[in-house]
């Protein structure tokens, strides 16, 4: 049989992907109000686990089970344009899914359960007879769960030695992984014609292009406007003030983004996505000085 190469595999692993679940540990690390001293080389490792080993594994595993649909959006892609051969691209999925649970044991109880989570909705998302992502509610939001919501958790856990985090950062990683919900829709815009055509029931093809990237800009903002607030109520204005300021220039990005969905949600994602995920890093920052007041 016919073997990968190295530069197709790294493709199917897909490295840009893996930004939003490091940076959402990296957020739970710094909202944990826990000295990194001393701590680094476990930080490093539940930030290589959320990227390079559970987010690399989905993406090998969404493109195995979407090869039929990549083969009509994207045929270039490692798997439909023959340079991930044969049934390399699911023996890679597991293979990245065990090295996956290896590198989780060196966290604890916590990180592993974690990663034994993340991995689940991984394959349930796009392995049949689940496959999540033929509902674009469903299938959004496990995504957004385990990029943000389940990487940021365990990253405050973790700091934590294991213990259950703050009250606060639960409720700041829920509303950012509702608000990542928009962020996945995004990313369904570019595949319309395919999703159709083999049944996927992305939210453009089953609210209309137009609609499914209204409900995208308004799951994106409702969760950051509530993050304010709860700021407000902690009493942490500057840090408050500075996510209105990142809010609206969302929403005047969002503006344009609805004049022609297709044509701008990638140029959003490179817009409009970066001030979400530091409105993440600011939030994080404001619970230094809280942590103190755990309930």
């Amino acid at each position: 049989m016919a073997h990968p190469e190295l530069k197709a595999v790294a493709q199917l692993l897909k490295p840009i992907t893996w930004f939003p679940p490091m940076w959402a540990f990296g957020c739970g690390v710094v909202a944990s109000g826990l000295p990194a001293h001393g701590r680094w080389p476990i930080v490093l490792v539940g930030v290589a686990l959320a990227g390079p080993m559970v987010c690399a594994t989905s993406q090998a595993v969404n493109d195995w089970f979407d090869r039929h649909v990549d083969a009509i959006n994207e045929p270039l892609r490692p798997i439909p344009s023959g340079r991930v051969p044969g049934r390399w691209g699911l023996y890679i999925a597991i293979i990245w899914t065990l090295l996956s649970l290896a590198v989780a044991l060196l966290l604890g109880p916590w990180g592993f359960a974690a990663a034994v989570t993340g991995l689940v909705l991984a394959w349930a998302y796009s392995a049949p007879p689940i496959r999540l992502k033929t509902n674009g509610w469903w299938g959004n939001a496990a995504c957004a769960l385990c990029y943000e919501g389940l990487a940021w958790v365990t990253g405050a856990a973790v700091m934590a030695g294991g213990s259950m985090p703050n009250i606060r950062t639960l409720l700041l990683a829920a509303l950012y992984s509702a608000g990542a919900h928009g962020i996945m829709t995004l990313n369904d815009f570019k595949s319309v014609a395919g999703d159709r055509q083999m049944g996927i029931g992305s939210l453009p093809v089953r609210l209309g292009v137009q609609n499914a990237a209204r409900a995208a800009c308004v799951i994106m903002a409702l969760p950051q406007v509530a993050v304010i607030l709860l700021l407000i109520s902690w009493q942490r204005p500057v840090h408050a003030l500075a996510l209105v300021m990142l809010v609206f220039l969302q929403l005047v990005l969002m503006d344009r983004l609805l004049d022609d969905p297709p044509a701008r949600a990638t140029w959003y994602s490179g817009f409009g996505v970066p001030l979400y995920v530091w409105g993440m890093l600011i939030s994080a920052f404001a619970l230094h000085p809280l942590q103190a007041l755990n309930p």
